[in-house]
């Protein structure tokens, strides 16, 4: 029996090693399970908690948009900073700032829910806080992603592994997000989500990475100079810049459903904080697919052709949500919405993650981040505007839309795209 046990043991660690070879580093390890609770509970708070809350004492679509838009400006400003400091300093010690401030923030929700304090206008300002930390935490947690995995030929695995991990930590948090609400109310939203960072900073602490050579940055001038170099490598780097210019669209457009996902679930669905939840879980799960699917994918061959089809099908994907009046059916379609925006981030994220030069990792990844986020403040102050003029359902069918045109404007750079990857 031990010898077929630890013949089955050999046979799982060699498909494993096979299929998921970044699991095989111990810094990788740590980060992925520290981080995949703390997530969970960043998007309970950002993707439903939040949200709900503020329609909850608002009633108003532009009013939810208007939260979208503050949460995420401080991101779109914070972000390049950010991108410097991930090439100049130690990005375990920038992530564990994140997750230390993060705790104190999310205290401060807990303790105002719990004592029936919280006011719209304080929950703008908290919003806004949080919306800090995300700009300083995407490109660094980008970047330390490959950091935590010495070999260059598990990178790519790795990259598909932290996505799964923060799409995990999608459908997770705002499926239990909806199961508090339901049950014991808003504020145990806020308290679970201070409690999940409590193992995220442990991991932190665990993770020994190797030193990486880093200049100082002497002055604003310097950092400025820095900045500028970031941005002219990417404007002149063809395959990047089309990338991110997609990535831009799908942030602006791509991802409107997720701002009126309260006004779908309470108002044209005529559901509650569950409906909300179950809507919320769906594109995650969709999200997961893709990123198992990519986690076993060898290279990068291809991928800038999955982009344009991703493209066109979230643009079909919000058309058809905005057009459903049944639960079920709503749900169905958010799966493959998800799915398709996933297959298209995390296949972007691949992209450049391999052609981009070491010494401009950060820069690059930030503005990445910029693309993929930063955008996201005027997309939700759109979706909410068209929303309040035009109707929710008809706010949908344009940004479907404007993200099919997009589809077509990036498939006309796939040839220079493709001329790349082999190289």
């Amino acid at each position: 029996m031990k010898i077929w046990h630890r013949q089955l043991g050999e046979r799982i660690s060699k498909i494993t090693d096979y299929y998921l070879p970044a699991l095989r580093w111990r810094n990788f390890r740590l980060f992925f399970g520290g981080q995949l609770l703390s997530m969970s509970g960043t998007f309970m708070t950002q993707q439903l908690t939040i949200p709900w809350l503020v329609y909850d004492l608002t009633k108003s679509p532009w009013l939810l948009g208007v939260a979208g838009f503050v949460q995420f400006l401080p991101t779109l400003l914070l972000i390049p900073i950010s991108g410097i400091l991930s090439d100049r300093w130690s990005r375990r010690d920038l992530l564990m700032l994140v997750q230390i401030l993060g705790i104190s923030v999310s205290l401060a929700l807990t303790i105002l829910t719990f004592t029936n304090w919280i006011t719209f206008p304080i929950l703008l300002v908290l919003s806004a806080l949080n919306g800090l930390l995300k700009g300083l935490d995407m490109p660094v947690r980008h970047t330390i992603v490959t950091e935590t995995v010495d070999d260059r030929a598990d990178w790519s695995n790795a990259i598909a592994l932290n996505s799964v991990m923060l799409s995990s930590s999608l459908v997770l948090g705002p499926a239990m997000g909806g199961i508090l609400i339901a049950t014991l109310g808003v504020k145990y939203c806020f308290l679970y989500d201070t409690l999940s960072y409590i193992p995220a900073i442990f991991t932190l602490l665990a993770m020994q990475l190797k030193v990486r050579p880093m200049q100082t940055l002497t002055n604003l001038r310097d950092t400025w100079r820095k900045l500028r170099e970031g941005f002219e490598y990417v404007s002149q780097f063809q395959p990047i810049r089309a990338i991110l210019l997609v990535l831009a669209l799908q942030g602006l457009v791509g991802t409107s459903h997720v701002a009126l996902m309260p006004v779908f679930a309470a108002k044209i669905l005529n559901g509650d904080a569950t409906t909300m939840a179950h809507l919320s879980t769906s594109a995650p799960i969709g999200s997961l697919l893709a990123c198992l699917y990519l986690s076993l994918r060898r290279g990068i061959a291809g991928l800038e052709r999955l982009i344009v089809v991703a493209q066109v099908l979230i643009g079909m994907s919000l058309i058809s949500f905005s057009l459903s009046r049944q639960v079920g059916l709503s749900i169905i379609i958010l799966v493959f919405t998800g799915c398709f925006t996933i297959l298209e981030i995390t296949s972007s994220n691949m992209i450049i993650q391999t052609l981009v030069a070491e010494d401009k990792r950060g820069r690059v990844m930030s503005f990445y981040a910029l693309a993929m986020v930063g955008t996201m403040p005027f997309g939700n102050l759109l979706a909410g505007t068209l929303a309040d003029n035009f109707g929710a359902t008809n706010a949908l069918i344009v940004c479907g839309s404007l993200s099919i045109l997009g589809a077509l404007w990036f498939s006309a750079q796939l040839p220079a795209v493709s001329r790349w990857i082999p190289r």
